[in-house]
């Protein structure tokens, strides 16, 4: 049984997420349909690209992933279905696969040019329904688009590095259901510029020295709990994602706050990196 997956910045209050999977199951009523987010920011693709990313391989092998973002098609923005990691995706070419495909190489791209067959002013109703239902029967990409080598990029997904590689100025790319501001730079660019250095985290009046591997361990659990006073505290982490993020111990924006609220942080702020020379 094919499962298809759908991210869209469509939101819950409109009817586009029904309409797409009411005309998935028309074509194919054993189907299975998974909703990964509706709650993307809109056009928001770096956003995206971190949620599908962070997703899609918690899927069996063979899934069909379609992604509503930005999704229009015009001149500079064509449509694509990628087959990477034994996942097919089918979406706009926005940049929003660079980010997964910066890290693995795609086994096929196609260009999707069935758009003179499918008449059509709503392209994730329409288009990609399309090619979502012919890949779940067992079709080729071939069939429905001619093969490309290159996706666009999104930009600003490698964070800057100074000459001297003293310095990493990355950005945010995503803010998360608790306020936690995620960054560009992984863990394993940060080592490799790192190399033992101590380093100084820096976003907007705040300075961080430590980098912890989980969000308690910021935390002294020898005091008494009564006296921590804990809820609130800023840290940092890289988070299970691999990801750099600044963080609120507990966080909640009707109380304690987060780490977006309290440091005044939203997606592409600079968060600098600074090392020491020795």
């Amino acid at each position: 049984m094919a499962i298809i997956t759908l991210t869209t910045d469509f939101g819950e209050k409109d009817h586009f997420a029904g309409a797409i999977k009411g005309a998935i199951y028309s074509e194919l009523p054993d189907v299975r349909i998974v909703d990964i987010s509706h709650s993307v920011s809109p056009f928001n693709v770096p956003e995206a690209a971190y949620i599908i990313q962070n997703a899609y391989s918690s899927f069996p092998k063979g899934t069909i992933h379609m992604i509503g973002i930005d999704s229009e098609l015009n001149p500079e923005n064509k449509h694509i279905a990628v087959l990477l990691n034994d996942h097919y995706f089918i979406c706009a070419n926005n940049g929003i696969m660079s980010m997964i495909c910066s890290e693995i190489v795609p086994q096929k791209i196609v260009e999707i040019n069935i758009h003179d067959r499918v008449a059509t002013s709503f392209p994730v109703l329409d288009v990609f329904v399309n090619v979502a239902c012919h890949i779940a029967r067992g079709g080729t990409l071939e069939v429905i688009g001619k093969i490309i080598e290159t996706i666009k990029p999104i930009k600003n997904l490698i964070p800057f590095v100074s000459e001297e590689r003293s310095q990493i100025i990355g950005s945010v790319i995503y803010i998360d259901n608790y306020g936690n501001v995620i960054t560009n730079i992984k863990r394993k660019f940060f080592e490799d510029i790192q190399k033992t250095r101590s380093y100084e985290i820096s976003a907007r009046n705040y300075k961080f020295k430590t980098i912890y591997e989980k969000y308690s361990d910021a935390i002294n659990f020898d005091i008494p709990e009564e006296k921590r006073y804990d809820d609130g505290k800023r840290l940092v982490v890289f988070n299970s994602s691999g990801y750099l993020e600044i963080a609120v111990y507990k966080s909640d924006n009707g109380t304690v706050g987060s780490a977006s609220t309290l440091l005044g942080l939203k997606v592409m702020d600079t968060v600098t990196i600074n090392f020491s020379k020795t």
